[in-house]
């Protein structure tokens, strides 16, 4: 078992989730209450990451992080070292990739909340941060934990992008996938088979809990 991979993916599905949550809800929300005329446009891009393969997309942030870019160059001279092929390029790269799983469910979320509850909380005199914090999110809580949940089991078994982006460099960006393949490149099937086993009981914990935190919330909103 390869817990330095493991941990690695872990801590590497942890930021996109923290990353992309305040990122969801104000896409997500935004895309729910706003019509103007780019909308369908916006909303293809955003989904665009689900429809290519990984290492198409890949490739591209590859271009796009790499040491010739604009992106890279910057990356290079603030912290010194490149920003592809190191962990800081993972999460980024995963941030990216993840915007669909995280920016549909949610804006799914804000779009169930009837406009009537919206008009009533303006009406008692909420102000937009106060009704978006006490009304409207523990409403999408469903769709937002969703968004999450799916986010991180995304990333925990992402391939592509990785390979891409982090190669597989051992602690920095040799993921738990990553680890998977190289075992059965290696004919370890014993320790591929532990290493699959082990992210199938984290997704399925996963899923569990999200289904009782939101029962849980729904016994405390009726």
């Amino acid at each position: 078992m390869d817990w330095t991979a493991l941990w690695l993916s872990m801590r590497l599905a942890a930021w996109t989730v923290a990353i992309l949550l305040p990122i969801s809800v104000l896409m997500g929300r935004f895309l729910a209450y706003r019509q103007f005329r780019a909308k369908g446009m916006v909303e293809a891009l955003v989904m665009l990451p689900l429809v290519l393969p990984p290492t198409v997309f890949g490739f591209y942030l590859l271009v796009a992080f790499g040491r010739n870019s604009p992106v890279g160059d910057l990356w290079q001279g603030l912290f010194g070292h490149q920003l592809v092929f190191s962990f800081e390029g993972l999460v980024v790269a995963s941030v990216i990739f993840n915007l669909p799983f995280a920016v549909q469910p949610a804006q799914r979320g804000f779009e169930a909340i009837p406009v009537e509850v919206r008009e009533a909380a303006s009406c008692c005199g909420m102000s937009p941060l106060a009704s978006l914090w006490k009304v409207e999110l523990p409403l999408a809580w469903p769709g937002l934990m969703t968004a999450m949940v799916l986010t991180f089991a995304h990333t925990l078994g992402e391939f592509g992008i990785v390979l891409m982006v982090g190669g597989s460099i051992p602690g920095e960006t040799k993921t738990i996938a990553i680890s998977i393949y190289d075992k059965v490149q290696g004919f370890d099937d014993r320790s591929a088979g532990i290493m699959s086993a082990v992210l199938v009981a984290i997704s399925l914990f996963t899923i569990a809990l999200t289904y009782w935190l939101s029962a849980r919330m729904g016994r405390r909103l009726s």
